[in-house]
């Protein structure tokens, strides 16, 4: 399963990244705002530095809802980088957009996907990517897992290349469980990727060697 880091903060992303399990990165307009970043140089300038510190896929986001702006405004990103995959919403002009860039060999990462059928209709289009949203769908009481499951059983069924990216994970669970079923990726930010390192017994064992090792001097 690929690690990505869902975050446009670049010291997250350098500290993800020198764990050396770092193959990715998704960003969106309410990341890159976070980090105060705002206006079109500026965006393309931080996924320029993105793409300087991994060596794996980025996805870009298109702000735009037209099928034009979409294409124009794609294929303004794929320009930044050859990793660059961009990001596309799950709505008509959407599935649209995802079928032209496949046919021009972008990569595309459909996002806001919470069912079944728009991962479908994303797969059919040659989306590289489909995003469903767990924590979202966590959210109001619906079965998140259950909708990865679903999706990868159908992928299967018709040999579908397009990859599961689990996003909106908020905890190590989320991760351990979309191992568990198949997710190809998850992304998250950089906190329940370093909770997979802890373990109350890792620690008590280290303190205890530790301890035990001084005896030896």
């Amino acid at each position: 399963m690929k690690f990505f880091i869902d975050t446009a903060n670049l010291e997250q992303i350098r500290e993800a990244n020198d764990l050396g399990i770092l193959d990715g990165v998704t960003t969106n307009p309410s990341l890159m705002a976070k980090e105060g970043i705002s206006g079109n140089e500026a965006i393309l300038q931080h996924y320029k530095d993105i793409c300087d510190i991994v060596d794996g896929d980025i996805s870009a986001e298109v702000l735009s809802t037209t099928y034009e702006e979409m294409i124009a405004e794609g294929e303004t990103l794929a320009k930044i980088h050859p990793n660059i995959v961009v990001k596309i919403p799950m709505i008509k002009d959407g599935v649209k957009a995802l079928k032209y860039f496949s046919n021009k060999g972008i990569k595309t990462n459909c996002t806001l996907i919470f069912s079944a059928g728009q991962a479908l209709l994303a797969a059919k289009a040659g989306a590289t990517y489909v995003s469903p949203f767990l924590g979202r769908l966590d959210d109001i009481s619906t079965d998140s897992l259950n909708l990865i499951e679903e999706i990868r059983l159908i992928f299967d069924n018709y040999n579908y290349q397009t990859q599961i990216l689990a996003a909106s994970v908020r905890h190590s669970m989320h991760i351990i469980n979309c191992a568990k079923i198949g997710a190809d990726v998850v992304t998250c930010p950089l906190q329940p990727i370093l909770s997979l390192l802890k373990h109350p017994l890792t620690d008590s064992g280290l303190e205890q060697f530790i301890k035990d090792s001084q005896k030896m001097i």
